[in-house]
């Protein structure tokens, strides 16, 4: 399986712009901070969702393509069809396996939940899989949005799940706990 970052829409200043609107203020004219950019993500505040990304995977499986069409606020889907009148071969031959393309546009706020959940060590492997390398793609672009995709977990600061995994009581969750956390003071 591979992602390709297609594209992105909406750029940082239009979210700063967009956020002193709403305070009142008139748009600026420098490009916002790596903080104040980490500082909206946390905060997750409306104007975040102006910022879109574009990506696709290519032979994704078919049922996990199907974790992610779940997520339906803030995202997009386009799957490749598996209907037998426009592939000709029977849909019913085919395997769950089935690769197929995704094609997903999502704002940042959808990013963010999308990671609470698919990051979660109770997803399947293979759909944690499939979210961190879309996360990879995005990584070198979006760092403040990348470190704030984290697992509900940290995201929450604890397991709220009716089974948990146990990873809330690991030192590696208390390291990313610490570091999604980091700076947050010095805001």
């Amino acid at each position: 399986m591979r992602v390709k970052l297609l594209g992105i829409k909406g750029t940082w200043r239009e979210v700063a712009d967009s956020a002193n609107t709403t305070i009142h203020l008139e748009a600026g004219e420098k490009e916002p901070s790596s903080m104040w950019k980490r500082r909206m993500l946390l905060c997750e505040h409306s104007p975040i969702r102006q910022h879109v990304i574009k990506c696709k995977w290519y032979d994704i499986k078919s049922w996990v393509s199907v974790h992610f069409v779940r997520h339906k606020v803030g995202i997009e889907h386009w799957v490749r069809t598996q209907r037998s009148d426009r592939t000709k071969v029977d849909r019913n031959e085919l395997p769950q396996d089935n690769l197929i393309e995704h094609e997903f546009e999502a704002n940042t706020q959808a990013f963010i939940s999308i990671s609470r959940r698919r990051l979660c060590r109770l997803a399947s492997n293979e759909t944690r899989e499939a979210w961190q390398i879309v996360l990879e793609q995005i990584k070198e672009s979006e760092p403040e949005l990348y470190n704030v995709c984290v697992p509900d977990c940290v995201y929450r600061g604890w397991c709220f799940e009716f089974k948990s995994c146990g990873f809330h009581t690991t030192d590696t969750y208390h390291e990313q706990l610490r570091h999604y956390r980091s700076g947050i003071n010095e805001m």
